[in-house]
């Protein structure tokens, strides 16, 4: 069972009152979707709704910590080593439809290194968190990624260029050689639970291209310290920076990025 430090008592906290009212919000989704424009208006109201909450309880617990945030942007602290990185809506157009696959996700960030992370689907009240050095849970299960080592055998995640981004040629590529050798791919449009799901072997292995630093920061190191690896999928050192990922463990990570190189 985790033991829960007072640092991610602190995130939890954040995660769970913004759920709530993401809960809330989520409910009322089936009464507007007769109005074309009222549902996306709406879900953008529930996205800030849930960052003022998260960012107001932070801000609270650790008064000097910058923010970098979907909605607001980045906003420099008193405390130039600490950041929290949060997306409080990740999985919009899920929300939007009525999907129960969306999260909320908070990281920080102490001197440049990811330390602690959380991703929280308040559909399901699944919290996966991790801190540096004290493992990776879903609630109160440890989580370990998945020890298969073929493609064959393997399930893979990844996002899709939607429309108006880039990279589509690309990435039917990629999709186009993975698909050849591997047992499925999934996409099911949260990058966040994506590699959540990684961590706890629901998925094998996930790539995608051009995510945001809050897409990303918290699932990192889930998928580390669950036995996981990260890699840039073009040779790159900081995936924060690039938005290039790819995640799984060694063997399937390493041939999943061969596959990938062959595409190019």
């Amino acid at each position: 069972m985790a033991n829960l430090s007072a640092l991610m008592q602190i995130m939890q906290t954040a995660a769970r009152k913004a759920g709530r009212k993401m809960s809330r919000d989520f409910g009322e989704i089936e009464h507007l979707q007769v109005a074309r424009k009222g549902p996306a208006d709406f879900v953008s109201a529930a996205d800030r709704r849930s960052e003022e909450v998260i960012h107001e309880v932070l801000a609270e617990a650790r008064p000097g910590y910058g923010f970098l945030m979907e909605e607001r942007g980045e906003v420099i602290g008193t405390d130039k080593t600490h950041r929290w990185i949060v997306d409080p809506l990740d999985g919009t157009l899920n929300f939007l439809h009525g999907q129960p696959h969306f999260a909320i996700s908070i990281a920080l960030e102490r001197e440049g290194e990811i330390v602690a992370g959380l991703v929280y689907n308040p559909a399901n009240d699944e919290m996966f968190h991790a801190e540096k050095g004290r493992g990776a849970w879903v609630n109160d299960r440890r989580l370990r990624v998945a020890g298969r080592t073929e493609l064959y055998d393997s399930v893979i995640a990844t996002g899709t260029p939607f429309f108006g981004k880039k990279g589509h040629a690309r990435f039917l590529k990629e999709l186009h050689k993975v698909m050849a050798e591997t047992a499925g791919i999934r996409r099911y449009g949260a990058a966040s639970l994506d590699l959540a799901w990684v961590a706890a072997g629901r998925f094998d292995a996930f790539w995608e291209r051009d995510l945001k630093a809050w897409d990303i920061a918290a699932g990192l190191i889930i998928v580390r310290e669950a036995g996981g690896f990260i890699a840039e999928l073009d040779g790159g050192k900081d995936v924060l920076t690039t938005g290039n990922i790819g995640a799984g463990n060694d063997a399937i990570l390493k041939k999943l990025i061969e596959k990938l190189k062959e595409a190019a």
